[in-house]
């Protein structure tokens, strides 16, 4: 049975975009795939974060798995920070890194921005220089075949591929060559005010995201108010008619209808009418999903105990693995 590895962070609440792009690829192949599926709380402390919540959202984000369908008994489903063999193969990663290699990633620029002040004045946390080698140790500590990710993290999944390449031929046969799995459709959910840009937990209008958590009238106000364009004609053209294609996508990726599908469903009506019906789909699925959250988060023992026995799973693994990469690297005999 060949391996799939991905986490998401614990921080702000689940998006739909998040369901979509990544927990929904979980559940789906979750019988075909041995998966460690993590809690990425060390990478969600690589910006700033507020500590007083931290511990809850990772409840959350454990819950909101078990919900939509994770079974976390069946799955490795642990917290990063429980396996202390990821840091410490990270470092020694770093110590194979260039910094050339961290400053090409685009999602240090773009995130980098944000934490400029206005004067120009960087604070730039080193944690967050850092995240893509820390991701790396996350997938070859386990021998990972596939990384589930998004578009934007395409570029993480191919460091950690040089990384390993360039150990391999350093040290010898110690690391498996992974490959990025990113789903054909819904792999990045656009904003629904703003498609050029992705749906996110941190945008700062909140009314182009639809969490997980919204209730259907909030779901509903933002479907209805979403951004489409003049042309009133239901079509799926990215270039051209961003907003409404974004639209299709969610509709095709809740309904497992194909977008052409749905295109000649609605091909004489107007995108009102459309709304109506991506809203009906949309609020069944969040109440759905929420009833289910609510009877998941309401027995917090049972999900930490679960995931301390998989943590146990995982520091066992992860350590033959850390033990030899420091045989190969000279650090033990």
């Amino acid at each position: 049975m060949k391996t799939i590895i991905s986490g998401i962070q614990p921080t702000n609440r689940l998006t739909l975009g998040n369901y979509l792009g990544a927990i929904k690829q979980f559940v789906d192949l979750q019988d075909e795939y041995q998966m460690y599926i993590f809690v990425a709380d060390l990478h969600a402390i690589s910006v700033p974060y507020d500590k007083n919540v931290l511990f809850q959202n990772k409840l959350n984000l454990i819950a909101s798995y078990q919900a939509l369908g994770l079974d976390l008994s069946k799955n490795i489903v642990f917290n990063q920070c429980d396996v202390p063999a990821h840091t410490a193969l990270s470092w020694v990663l770093t110590c194979n890194t260039t910094m050339g290699e961290l400053s090409r990633m685009t999602q240090f620029k773009d995130k980098s921005a944000k934490v400029t002040l206005a004067n120009g004045t960087e604070t730039i946390p080193t944690g967050l220089f850092m995240y893509p080698v820390l991701m790396a140790a996350d997938i070859l500590l386990y021998d990972a075949d596939y990384v589930v990710v998004g578009v934007d993290q395409k570029q993480h999944v191919e460091l950690t591929r040089d990384l390993a390449i360039k150990m391999n031929k350093k040290y010898g046969d110690i690391f498996k060559i992974c490959e990025p799995l990113i789903p054909k459709t819904g792999a990045k959910i656009m904003d629904l005010l703003n498609p050029t840009i992705k749906m996110s937990k941190s945008n700062t209008n909140e009314n182009g995201t639809i969490f997980l958590l919204d209730s259907s009238e909030v779901a509903t106000k933002k479907i209805m108010g979403s951004k489409t364009d003049s042309l009133n004609k239901v079509n799926f053209d990215e270039k051209n008619q961003p907003g409404i294609s974004n639209l299709l996508i969610i509709y095709s990726c809740l309904s497992n209808e194909k977008i052409p599908s749905i295109v000649k469903r609605f091909e004489n009506k107007n995108y009102g009418e459309f709304k109506k019906s991506l809203v009906q789909i949309v609020t069944n699925f969040l109440i759905d999903f929420q009833k289910k959250y609510q009877k998941a988060i309401a027995n917090p023992a049972s999900l930490i105990k679960q995931l301390q026995t998989n943590a146990k799973k995982c520091q066992d693994i992860s350590n033959k693995k850390l033990a030899q990469v420091y045989q190969a690297i000279g650090m033990i005999k």
